[in-house]
């Protein structure tokens, strides 16, 4: 394993990170939750990433269960908050209210008395910025997280945001976005803003959800033990599944194959390669999906190969910065 800084920190943080998005308290029984886990552990992996939302608040609860009993010391474990939580009006969004609830909450099943990393899951429109700010600095200051981050917000408002964390004695020091080689849109103004303001990207998705594996082919049903066949997951993921977008992934294997790399792995690498990327973060149903996914930290990828890469995805590649996530 390698490891990073986060953004303008003293905080290092494994450059494979372990999230459990589509898996914990849904997907995947706890057993094989916490065999994933195991293997994380066992290979390096020193940074788990989940979110209050995630599978209702299940997800938190079975991964504070998994890394019971590990030196508290040696982990990095990030939440997020945002997502509702409950029925109330005030059980989502970035009110104080609920920011300050929610890490208490998450805490509380994370069986922890402190989070690394707490992030902003998307940015709230109704409520005002310098409330949502001065309520994570209040946490920062009461020891309740170290450090504040932010996913899937725009350019402007990382700018906004960081301007008034200082202003808070504080710093924002990550941004959660989607980037794979078919989703680019950070790099033309989340990117130079992050860098301007002292933030790393935590990145979500490298693998496309699946699609840079390969193991989805043009003209075909996806297998049925895949996320993609998946009814309950495999709506979110539909825009990666046209012909054109499987038939240009199919051009990566021979590039992965040259290279001695699965196609996972390169599609890992590839996201590691951008100097403002701390880390990707992947998800596992199996704990063999943890090992093959880990052996892309260290890999290096030269200029000819990544020029090979754009060639062989040509226009499919998604770049447009409009498309950050809303809501």
């Amino acid at each position: 394993m390698e490891y990073r800084r986060l953004g303008r920190s003293g905080l290092t943080i494994s450059e494979i990170a372990y999230g459990n998005w589509l898996t914990h308290g849904s997907q995947v029984e706890e057993d094989a939750a916490h065999a994933c886990v195991r293997a994380a552990l066992d290979a390096g992996i020193s940074t788990f990433d989940t979110a209050d939302g995630y599978a209702g608040t299940k997800a938190e609860s079975v991964l504070g269960r998994a890394l019971a009993g590990q030196r508290r010391e040696g982990l990095e474990t990030f939440t997020k908050v945002y997502r509702p939580t409950g029925p109330g009006p005030n059980d989502r969004g970035l009110s104080r209210k609920h920011i300050i609830e929610s890490c208490h909450a998450s805490l509380t099943r994370l069986q922890t008395d402190y989070v690394d990393l707490y992030q902003a899951h998307r940015y709230d429109a109704t409520v005002p910025l310098e409330e949502t700010m001065t309520a994570f600095a209040d946490l920062v200051r009461a020891g309740k997280a170290l450090y504040i981050g932010v996913s899937e917000w725009r350019a402007e408002e990382i700018a906004a945001g960081a301007e008034l964390a200082r202003e808070l004695g504080i710093h924002l020091i990550s941004n959660q976005p989607q980037y794979s080689m078919l989703w680019r849109v950070i790099e033309a103004e989340v990117v130079p803003t992050s860098e301007k303001e002292g933030l790393s990207q935590i990145v979500w998705s490298p693998l496309a959800q699946g699609v840079l594996t390969g193991k989805y082919q043009p003209g075909q049903q996806p297998p049925a033990d895949s996320r993609a066949g998946d009814a309950s997951v495999g709506g979110s993921m539909q825009g990666f599944l046209t012909d054109e977008i499987l038939t240009a992934v199919q051009r990566l294997r021979p590039i992965a194959d040259e290279l001695g790399l699965s196609m996972a792995q390169l599609a890992i690498a590839w996201v590691l390669q951008n100097p403002n990327v701390a880390a990707a973060i992947i998800g596992a149903s199996r704990p063999g999906q943890v090992h093959d996914n880990v052996r892309a930290a260290g890999v290096t990828l030269d200029d000819e190969v990544l020029k090979r890469i754009d060639d062989a995805l040509g226009n499919v590649v998604e770049r447009d910065p409009a498309q950050t996530q809303r809501g």
